[in-house]
């Protein structure tokens, strides 16, 4: 989760729907409340523990920050000088993501048909927004980049780093783990976790009266999102980042044959069939630990 978070395309809630754990991290997480902090008064850290699932999110937690500490640096590299291929990976493992999510929608009629691709519409409409030009790293602002962004990082298909990168946090928040900057990294988290306790709760709701309909709505945004993460785009405008160096700044996705200079389309090909098949993968290993 933490490894597909650093990459503005794709979402850790992917991931986490995949692996057989998403419903349990948002039971976990909208468990956490004021009558659960009640109860560590009361009863003690033991019985606060057992209650917030503390083992299972202690160790989903330490996963996705030792994933972002150790892999922003080679992400953000292979990103700037290997892009296609990185895209070609990751474009395999959404789109298995869309038939692993997709089958196990119970009932299909036109009120979920209209679902799928009001999901796939939203989501392709965010892919297709401008970034901000502006780079902002105030304290409230990254509080509220934080708060916004964990919801996407939450929801299948909708990615958390795209989110910062359309309202230009990203860089800042990317400066920040790079120069363990504490400070602005610990206002980052007071945002997501304010967030993430607010919209795990909507999340759950939905899931225990609507399931059906969520599960139709998260695979349309997954396959909306699928134009972010395609490996071959054309740069339409460029801007100058913090650095002095020429970025690109909005881009469209065009066909590998019409791609200027080497389309690496064979070696994308492989990529995005080893991410298709680490999704199967993970779907064997998840099926193997539910019937244990």
């Amino acid at each position: 989760m933490g490894a597909a978070d650093i990459v503005p395309g794709v979402s850790g809630g992917t991931i986490a729907f995949i692996s057989g754990i998403y419903e349990e991290l948002l039971t976990s997480i909208s468990a956490v409340n004021f009558s659960i902090l009640k109860l560590l008064k009361t009863k003690g850290i033991k019985a606060f523990w057992k209650a917030v699932n503390g083992n299972f999110l202690l160790a989903l937690i330490i996963g996705i920050f030792t994933s972002i500490l150790s892999l922003a640096k080679l992400i953000s590299w292979l990103l700037e000088h290997q892009p296609i291929l990185v895209w070609s990976f990751f474009f395999g493992l959404v789109l298995a993501s869309i038939l692993y999510i997709g089958k196990q929608i119970t009932k299909w009629n036109s009120i979920t048909i209209t679902g799928l691709l009001l999901g796939a519409g939203i989501a392709y409409y965010i892919t297709t927004l401008q970034p901000l030009i502006s780079e902002n790293s105030s304290p409230l602002f990254l509080f509220l980049a934080g708060a916004i962004a964990i919801c996407a990082m939450i929801l299948p298909g909708i990615s958390g780093a795209f989110i910062l990168v359309l309202l230009g946090a990203y860089k800042p928040v990317l400066d920040a783990i790079h120069n363990r900057d504490f400070k602005l990294l610990i206002i980052l988290a007071s945002g997501a976790i304010v967030g993430l306790l607010s919209f795990s709760k909507l999340l759950k709701w939905l899931f225990n009266n609507y399931k059906n309909y969520t599960l139709v709505v998260l695979t349309g945004f997954i396959l909306g999102s699928l134009n972010k993460i395609w490996p071959w785009k054309q740069t339409l405008t460029w801007r100058v980042n913090s650095h002095g160096i020429e970025v690109p700044f909005n881009q469209q996705s065009i066909s590998p044959f019409s791609f200027e200079g080497d389309s690496q389309l064979g070696m994308a090909i492989l990529l995005s069939i080893v991410g298709f098949a680490v999704i199967l993968l993970l779907e064997k290993i998840a099926n193997s630990s539910s019937k244990e």
